[in-house]
């Protein structure tokens, strides 16, 4: 059964907005919290969006192998433990995770049986600038480095099991609900 649902997209695409609100429509997935060492931004709650953690505490967890995957993305840390994942396939509970491209790639590795893989795409990269740049919380420079790591990202689009462009939100959630639906049913 697959129950892991790996959500990867370039920096501003939507992913998290996208998570949020299928969260609030679906009120029985489970949500993986990641770690990472990054600071929060102001409207993150930590042990929610994220568990916020010192580089030492995050070294520590992967020197344990405690994560399924990690990665350095733009100098900071995430990562995703396993034991949340492992216990959602023994509950058979679907655990939705919100994820960098080698992330997703790592979890499908690891557990091939069970992850479901979405990549989230703006319409177009003009779209993908101006909603780094309307957040307010990028500087821009690092709006420059997050779009120089979109082809990147890009590039990764194939390897997953489906696609979703993320134009209009309502047409997005609506889209990405009937995803997961077709997952329930065991047609994906």
């Amino acid at each position: 059964m697959k129950n892991i649902i790996c959500v990867s997209a370039p920096s501003g695409a939507g992913k998290t907005t996208l998570c949020k609100a299928i969260r609030k429509k679906c009120s029985d997935l489970l949500w993986s919290v990641s770690y990472t060492t990054r600071q929060a931004r102001s409207n993150e709650i930590n042990g929610e969006d994220y568990h916020f953690i010192s580089k030492s505490k995050f070294d520590l967890h992967a020197s344990n192998n405690d994560f399924a995957e990690f990665e350095n993305v733009h100098g900071e840390y995430y990562g995703t433990m396993k034991i949340n994942l492992e216990s959602s396939i023994e509950n058979q509970k679907i655990i939705l995770l919100d994820l960098d491209v080698n992330g997703t790639m790592a979890i499908k590795k690891l557990y091939p049986n069970h992850s479901l893989s979405i990549f989230i795409v703006p319409p177009s990269i003009d779209d993908l600038r101006q909603r780094l740049m309307n957040r307010g919380t990028e500087t821009r420079m690092s709006i420059d480095i997050r779009l120089e790591r979109f082809n990147e990202e890009m590039k990764y689009k194939d390897r997953f099991d489906t696609l979703l462009i993320n134009d209009n939100i309502e047409v997005a959630i609506n889209n990405f609900l009937l995803i997961i639906n077709k997952m329930i049913k065991g047609d994906i």
